[in-house]
């Protein structure tokens, strides 16, 4: 979470975000100058390493590829937020603190 949220308001806008056990949803406005790969680029890079460290192993921790969605209209970002809001509900997952807005 703190890393999704590090350079929220500077780099990039983050509207939503859902950690869950094995994928991240995020919808994130990126800000002039900087592009959504390299956001993804970093927030990969940095969980990784720390990832990694955690469970005292090396290597591949995220796939390579990714999803995104152009949103055109309020109506769709609403519409994004809520997805990732409902994410842990639909996967049953009770009481998950892994999500923002909560």
């Amino acid at each position: 979470a703190g890393a999704l949220q590090h350079f929220d308001g500077s780099r990039y806008l983050l509207h939503a975000w859902c950690i869950m056990p094995n994928h991240v949803h995020a919808v994130v406005q990126p800000q002039a100058g900087h592009g959504l790969a390299g956001i993804l680029k970093s927030w990969k890079g940095f969980t990784a390493h720390e990832a990694n460290r955690m469970l005292s192993r090396s290597g591949e921790f995220w796939q390579p590829e990714y999803y995104d969605h152009l949103i055109r209209s309020e109506a769709e970002l609403a519409q994004a937020v809520r997805y990732v809001q409902a994410n842990p509900g639909n996967a049953r997952l009770s009481n998950w603190c892994w999500v923002w807005p909560p």
